[in-house]
C-alpha cells in the first residue's frame, strides 16, 4: 500500500468490481474518461453495488467532469495534472474532503484478463499481496 491507498484495480462492470473486492483490498479504479462516459452517478451506483471500500473515478482531462464526479460525491478523482484548471479544482476536492490524484495509479486491468478463470483469479491474488516494490501512488 502506498500513499495511504491500496492496489488499483481498473474494472468496467461489477462482476469484475465484486471479483476485486472479494479478493482483497483494493482501490476500484474505472476506466479512462468513465466520468464523461458512465457519469458519476453510474460509478457510484456500481460501487454501492460492489460493496465498501476505495475507488477512483476517471475524468481524464476534462475538469467539468472531475467537478461533477466530486458533486457527486466521488471520493477519488483522477484528473490530469496538467490540465490549467487543476489546482482549482484540487481546492474543491479538499473543500469536500476528496483526493484529487494528477495521473491514474499504476492498476491491473481487470477488463484485459479472464478473472473468472483460475489464472486470471491467481493474477489478481498475486496483484493484491502487499509488496513494497510495487509502483507509488505518486
Amino acid at each position: 500500500m502506498s500513499g495511504g491507498l491500496p492496489p488499483a484495480v481498473m474494472v468496467a462492470g461489477l462482476g469484475a468490481a465484486r471479483a476485486a473486492r472479494a479478493a482483497g483490498s483494493c482501490l476500484l479504479l474505472s476506466v479512462p474518461g468513465a466520468a464523461g462516459s458512465l457519469g458519476p452517478g453510474g460509478w457510484r451506483a456500481l460501487m454501492a453495488a460492489a460493496g465498501p471500500g476505495p475507488d477512483a473515478l476517471c475524468a481524464e482531462d476534462a475538469p467539468g467532469h472531475a467537478l461533477a464526479a466530486l458533486a457527486a460525491g466521488c471520493p477519488i478523482v483522477v484528473l490530469a495534472g496538467q490540465v490549467p484548471a487543476f489546482d482549482a479544482v484540487a481546492a474543491v476536492a479538499r473543500a469536500r474532503g476528496a483526493i484529487l490524484l494528477p495521473a491514474r495509479p499504476p492498476a491491473l486491468d481487470l477488463t484485459r484478463i479472464a478473472w473468472q478463470r483460475p489464472g486470471g483469479a491467481a493474477l489478481l491474488a498475486r496483484w493484491l499481496t502487499p509488496d513494497d516494490s510495487r509502483p507509488g501512488l505518486g
